[in-house]
């Protein structure tokens, strides 16, 4: 009975969400503006960048490859940041529950708190998930008409990582926004996260350009792998084909290493499953922040009633 409680709810949440024409608006539009200011801004910046690191090994490289990799070393980028930004924004159906008193009259309900609570979370997974998709499946027209340079395996490969990269956004977002209850203290947290994320996990510029102790602190905190396992899925097809091309392998590495292909805490590299364990291990975390939260708050209404 619980599980059917559970599951009306989400619909209800996810109904509520696009029922908000702007706020689904504004979820989707944001990764794309970010996809069009990076194409058309910064994806000059790292070609030159590749042709530099190319020249260094008196390499040349077809404008087909280059461009494929420039984008996707971008679209890595950009589903990474809004896999979080995105999930932030989609679970403000929450806040709103919460500030016009929705979530008092489903208090009285003869459904449980928690299973409202979780409602919320299940509902801003699969909103973001499918706002990802949307987003995947755009940078992957543009890395068609571009220069296509990803294996088969690595396609679905990233379709998990997406699937990570979401869960950790949605966790994240319940966890933060389980203390916001007003539209002032969702844009603040929204804004704050939209402008320093990006940085701070590597996204926006490549970790490799930091001085070796920001490096080192910036690559201990989780939300770096989550834009690490898409860069090696993202990238690794295009430094194959770099090598067939005959980029020798230690102009491969110096390509990963600068862009984040590889990436190194105290001068060790983080091989590709530690990047996985750290960010799903940080996600369980969440989960269980998330749960005692759901409890906690559960036992206070039960007090007051």
């Amino acid at each position: 009975m619980e599980i059917r409680k559970l599951f009306a709810l989400v619909t209800r949440n996810i109904k509520c969400y696009f029922k908000d024409k702007f706020l689904f608006f504004v979820s989707l539009i944001t990764p794309m503006i970010l996809l069009v200011l990076f194409v058309t801004f910064l994806r000059s910046v790292y070609i030159s960048s590749f042709k530099t690191i190319f020249e260094g090994f008196g390499f040349t490289a077809g404008e087909e490859v280059i461009e494929g990799l420039a984008g996707s070393w971008l679209l890595s980028s950009i589903m990474a940041v809004c896999s979080v930004t995105v999930a932030i924004c989609s679970n403000a159906v929450m806040i709103s529950d919460k500030i016009d008193g929705a979530i008092n009259d489903l208090s009285v309900s003869p459904v449980k708190g928690t299973t409202v609570t979780i409602s919320y979370f299940i509902a801003n997974f699969l909103v973001t998930l499918l706002v990802m998709v949307v987003v995947l499946a755009v940078g992957f027209v543009y890395l068609a008409i571009v220069g296509w340079h990803i294996p088969v395996g690595n396609v679905f490969l990233i379709l998990v990582d997406v699937v990570c990269c979401v869960l950790f956004g949605a966790l994240l977002a319940g966890v933060v926004e389980s203390f916001i209850s007003s539209q002032g203290g969702l844009s603040a947290i929204s804004t704050l996260v939209s402008s320093m994320y990006g940085f701070l996990c590597g996204a926006y510029m490549p970790l490799s350009q930091f001085a070796e102790g920001m490096r080192n602190v910036l690559c201990s905190l989780p939300c770096t792998y989550s834009v690490g396992i898409l860069r090696k899925h993202f990238m690794g097809g295009y430094v194959d084909k770099l090598g067939e091309l005959g980029l020798p392998e230690a102009g491969q590495k110096a390509l990963l290493d600068g862009f984040d292909g590889n990436l190194y805490v105290g001068g060790t590299e983080i091989p590709l499953w530690a990047m996985y364990v750290i960010l799903l291990g940080t996600c369980a975390v969440l989960l269980i922040a998330y749960i005692l939260i759901v409890v906690l708050k559960h036992r206070k209404r039960t007090r007051k009633n």
